[in-house]
């Protein structure tokens, strides 16, 4: 996928024309873990897009930290966010306020899955991960808690089951089994905590199907 940091110049002048380095490292670049300061400092040409096979692979296996977007998408994400915090005080409380609509405290109207059209919200994933472009990536925000063991902090079984009948009956409606697949990231690896959701990603769906059960949503990263 290239993860692989170019040493012949700092990581944060990769992917960007000369005229327009900057000698120091932006304020929204720094402080990155070692894996974001790889992706970023790596040119685009050496990044290939994830496949249908792999994307199964890596949530069949739980590897979920292999997901990641190319590196100049990495770079817009982060800058986005940085700004979003300023603006908004946190990314939370601008999903919340502009793209959930949702208000605090969030109460939901009946049991999990039980009222979705007033308690569930799928909407486009703003910033992708560099995937095929057959792939559509959405997210599905849940006004209530998806129940998590304590001790392995993974879904229960039961919630699992929950997910897995409600993927079903909404997206294998309209797609074959092999052309669907969902997974609910650990709590390292989410950009929003206090809002409850899961992922799910469809190969090759029909896109009046998307802009349906989107409410005709369009990510951020194609407005920006």
């Amino acid at each position: 996928m290239g993860s692989t940091e170019t040493t012949s110049v700092p990581y944060w002048h990769v992917n960007i024309p000369e005229s327009e380095r900057e000698r120091d490292c932006p304020e929204f670049l720094r402080d990155l873990s070692a894996k974001d300061r790889g992706i970023i400092g790596t040119p685009d040409d050496q990044y290939r897009d994830l496949t249908w096979p792999q994307v199964r692979h890596i949530v069949a296996t739980n590897r979920l930290g292999s997901f990641q977007r190319k590196p100049s998408d990495l770079r817009r994400y982060l800058a986005y966010n940085w700004q979003l915090r300023r603006e908004h005080g946190s990314v939370m409380n601008f999903v919340l306020n502009e793209r959930l609509r949702w208000t605090m405290p969030i109460m939901p109207k009946g049991r999990p899955f039980e009222c979705p059209e007033q308690d569930i919200k799928t909407l486009w994933n703003d910033w992708p991960y560099g995937l095929d472009k057959r792939i559509v990536h959405l997210v599905v925000w849940t006004k209530f808690d998806l129940e998590e063991d304590p001790q392995t902090l993974d879904l229960t079984n039961a919630a699992r089951k929950e997910i897995n009948d409600y993927v079903d009956r909404v997206f294998g409606s309209r797609l074959p089994r092999e052309n669907y697949i969902w997974f609910k990231n650990w709590s390292s690896l989410k950009s929003v905590h206090a809002v409850e959701h899961f992922h799910v990603m469809l190969f090759d769906p029909d896109p009046a199907f998307i802009d349906e059960i989107t409410n005709g949503d369009v990510p951020l990263c194609r407005k920006v």
